[in-house]
């Protein structure tokens, strides 16, 4: 491994680092993620890299934003490939913590957010934004960044950290990047990598559900029912799909619209085969 790229695993000599960076005035721009790091990671970091001086990354498997029965043990993980890729876009510093260094013996205190999380993807993994709230805070604590670099495919994610943010008056940037497709359309994961063929074959319908719930609403369909319900049966006939939800939401409060008379985010859950994807998209700009 080239020696440009620091290599980081304890809290105490990262906040360490961390604060060296700020004495002698560099600027440090942190993309938080769970590994197995694709193009769409890849571009959140180049976004970084225009905002700072310092790219610092994290690659952390966060056990308390899994719930009981799904993918932790499963989830993809291959730190060698994830260090090269990371050497190769620029970053500066990656963090590379082990659970017990992020949530040490006894560790009780976790941070929670009253209305956001309880809302699309919070409804089928209660425990979810609990987990990010609490690892993005230590993180932040812990990297020291002037601005963090988040996707937009996780947008309910995305909103949950800016107002986190913001109601614990952290001096932070939140920078939104925006999702990365394959050429189909099928936003970035690190999930799809547990599709056969079939399934991502199958899995194109979200993006294309979005596509069509735009064109409907130009065409004068405003009724938030009308839309979920044609975007529901569009993505039911597509083989090995089960809708979690369909939502049409107020783009910062996350709330229900019912009638699309401003701009909207609709957002979408799907589980293909056995795997849970999700995919939004602004809608009545």
């Amino acid at each position: 491994m080239p020696l440009d790229l620091e290599i980081i695993e304890s809290t105490a000599a990262m906040q360490a680092r961390a604060r060296e960076l700020r004495a002698t005035g560099k600027t440090i721009v942190f993309v938080p993620t769970m590994g197995f790091l694709h193009a769409g990671h890849l571009s959140l970091m180049e976004i970084g890299r225009e905002h700072g001086d310092i790219l610092v990354a994290s690659i952390f498997v966060n056990p308390t934003q899994f719930g009981p029965g799904e993918d932790l043990e499963a989830y993809p993980r291959d730190m060698p490939r994830d260090l090269a890729l990371l050497e190769e876009v620029g970053a500066d510093i990656v963090f590379t913590p082990t659970p017990d260094e992020i949530y040490t013996p006894g560790f009780q205190t976790y941070v929670t957010l009253e209305h956001l999380p309880n809302r699309l993807c919070g409804l089928s993994r209660p425990v979810h934004f609990r987990g990010v709230a609490t690892v993005v805070t230590k993180l932040f604590h812990i990297v020291l960044p002037h601005a963090a670099v988040f996707g937009l495919k996780d947008y309910q994610q995305y909103v949950i950290i800016k107002r986190l943010v913001k109601d614990l008056g952290l001096d932070i940037r939140i920078i939104g990047g925006p999702t990365m497709r394959e050429a189909d359309g099928l936003a970035l994961s690190s999930r799809n990598a547990y599709l056969n063929p079939a399934e991502r074959e199958s899995a194109i319908c979200l993006n294309q559900a979005l596509a069509r719930a735009d064109q409907m609403i130009k065409e004068g369909i405003v009724e938030s029912q009308a839309i979920i319900a044609q975007s529901a049966a569009y993505i039911e006939a597509h083989t090995g799909t089960q809708i979690d939800y369909i939502a049409l939401v107020d783009p910062e409060t996350l709330e229900d619209v019912a009638r699309i008379d401003r701009p909207v985010q609709m957002a979408l859950a799907v589980k293909v085969g056995s795997t849970r994807l999700i995919d939004n998209r602004r809608l009545n700009e």
